[in-house]
């Protein structure tokens, strides 16, 4: 089983990460002294080692100096025996069966839903918690799903150490950006109805849909036909509707995640959530534009104030300028961005507000929020 070691907190562009579809190549990190290799620190698994997320969790544990004695780099039969060299060490990704998870202490998996609801119960029955980044059990009545800015107290008890396993689940990405922003004014002034307009990144559709989108724009721009595999149609200077199936309220499926994590995650089954998802030609940062109805008063100032307290959050909110929050400038980054801070006009006094949003899909909407929820149960 191989051993990873830490170091302080560093961007994640310090990590070169693995491309699919591409020869495999080294994850190369600084030649600093780690402090965190610690013979009583838990045992991790990373599960979907060689996807984005896969590879954007082995950042996050680095970045933010995570303590574990050791680390198996988990994959499918196809993906395992590639060798990767990661802060110094050769690894040797292993083929994930129902045995790699003798000893594990905590899993991070992102491997697809259908991997989850095959391994995820088998890791808790040999006492692994497993921080799930799919959507197999996020709407379990049983099975926390957290953002730990948000919700913390919903894994309550759930701890390392107790020899007892549990699943615990990641939300969807576009949740978390979007509650990361709302929740602070939700705690102030209670949201009653929420409007969530979304313009998703390549990244949610994996690494291969960052890949197509890169070859259909060098392909458009020089006058060929694009491939279109991933979205079945031209993605490169175009958007459309989320490609997730749609159901018969016509809703599809990301936006009805929206709706449904938004009331678990609030506790509040009563709050009214509608949204409309878009996919649009970015690389890895989502977009959200965010309408809020609220019961009590709550002015764009004081607004603006309490979201420049509240945690993981940054206001870029420069009306002379107008410089509010891009994807780009998000990309890479823990914190989720909120500008474009203003009281609706459309409802009386001061009991609405839009907001614009902008967050990392592959790190604060899914690997960084991972290794938070697992940093919690140390």
């Amino acid at each position: 089983m191989a051993t990873i070691t830490q170091n302080s907190f560093l961007s994640s562009n310090h990590l070169q990460l693995f491309k699919p579809n591409s020869k495999t190549k080294p994850i190369i990190a600084p030649t600093s002294v780690r402090m965190s290799l610690q013979e009583t620190a838990p045992s991790i698994a990373v599960v979907g080692v060689t996807g984005a997320v896969g590879q954007e969790f082995l950042s996050v544990l680095s970045d933010r100096d995570f303590p574990y004695r050791s680390i198996k780099m988990l994959a499918s039969k196809r993906s395992s025996g590639k060798q990767y060299t990661f802060q110094g060490h050769d690894y040797t990704v292993e083929e994930l069966t129902e045995e790699s998870f003798d000893g594990v202490d905590i899993a991070l998996f992102s491997a697809g839903g259908s991997i989850s609801k095959q391994f995820g119960p088998v890791a808790v029955n040999k006492g692994t918690i497993v921080v799930d980044n799919s959507s197999a059990f996020r709407m379990d009545e049983n099975v926390p799903l957290v953002i730990p800015e948000v919700n913390p107290g919903a894994m309550k008890g759930i701890k390392v150490g107790t020899g007892k396993g549990a699943l615990i689940a990641n939300p969807n990405c576009s949740t978390i950006i979007c509650l990361m922003a709302a929740t602070p004014l939700h705690r102030r002034a209670k949201v009653l109805r929420m409007v969530v307009s979304t313009y998703q990144a390549a990244s949610g559709a994996g690494a291969a849909a960052m890949e197509e989108l890169e070859l259909q724009t060098r392909e458009v721009l020089d006058g060929k036909p694009p491939t279109c595999q991933i979205f079945k149609q031209q993605y490169a200077f175009n958007l459309f509707s989320h490609n997730a199936p749609v159901l018969e309220n016509g809703y599809n499926e990301e936006e009805m995640k929206l709706v449904k994590e938004t009331r678990k995650i609030w506790n509040d089954m009563n709050v009214k959530v509608t949204a409309t998802c878009i996919r649009v030609p970015v690389m890895r940062a989502h977009a959200e534009s965010i309408n809020l109805q609220f019961e009590n008063s709550l002015d764009e100032d004081t607004a603006r104030d309490i979201l420049k307290n509240a945690p993981g959050v940054v206001v870029i909110d420069d009306r002379v300028s107008n410089h509010f929050p891009t994807p780009l400038e998000v990309s890479n980054k823990d914190d989720v961005a909120v500008g474009r801070i203003r009281r609706d006009v459309s409802q009386e006094g001061n009991n609405g507000l839009d907001i614009f949003v902008c967050g990392d899909q592959i790190r604060k909407g899914a690997a960084l929020n991972a290794v938070q929820i697992a940093e919690m149960l140390l």
